[in-house]
């Protein structure tokens, strides 16, 4: 003979303690996955819709005045050993002739996260030409922000994707 018990029966107690197993190891999955993706990615563009919006106008009419100028704004990038990169400017009027007393500022926005985006102070160094540096960027693609002001106000935007190795 043998010394077999008969195996525990199902019960209503147990059910539940099973159910509420199954849901605490759902819930704690979906908790953990959505804490890693909010890490990641922020996921805004702008912080108020509403307000970039009502600015879309000016940015039209600045966008058409900085066409009406014809200016010629000519950025050159290179990366150094240590993994920075020294990025010049080189600015001339519609006729050709170097721009000199503008403020320039440059900036590396990361396209999928804002929170790297590093900015890149500008100097004339020379009649029209513009320079800066910023000591640590890494490689992959970013979008090159350029700014020119002019007595207070922004004369020149441009946008451009660029990628470094």
């Amino acid at each position: 003979m043998s010394n077999s018990q008969a195996p525990r029966p199902l019960t209503g107690r147990m059910v539940f303690f099973m159910l509420v197993a199954f849901f605490g190891v759902v819930v704690g999955v979906n908790l953990a996955m959505m804490r890693f993706a909010v890490q990641t990615l922020p996921g805004t563009e702008v912080d108020s819709a509403y307000s970039a919006s009502l600015a879309y106008e000016k940015q039209i009419t600045a966008a058409r005045d900085q066409n009406a100028r014809n200016w010629k704004v000519d950025a050159h990038l290179e990366r150094s050993g240590q993994g920075g990169a020294t990025l010049q400017i080189e600015a001339r009027d519609s006729s050709g002739r170097p721009m000199s007393g503008l403020t320039f500022q440059g900036r590396f926005e990361r396209p999928t996260d804002r929170r790297a985006d590093l900015p890149v102070a500008l100097a004339e160094v020379g009649i029209g030409v513009y320079r800066g540096s910023a000591p640590a960027i890494a490689p992959g693609q970013w979008d090159l922000v350029l700014e020119g002001v002019a007595a207070g106000q922004r004369m020149f935007l441009s946008k451009n994707r660029v990628l470094l190795n």
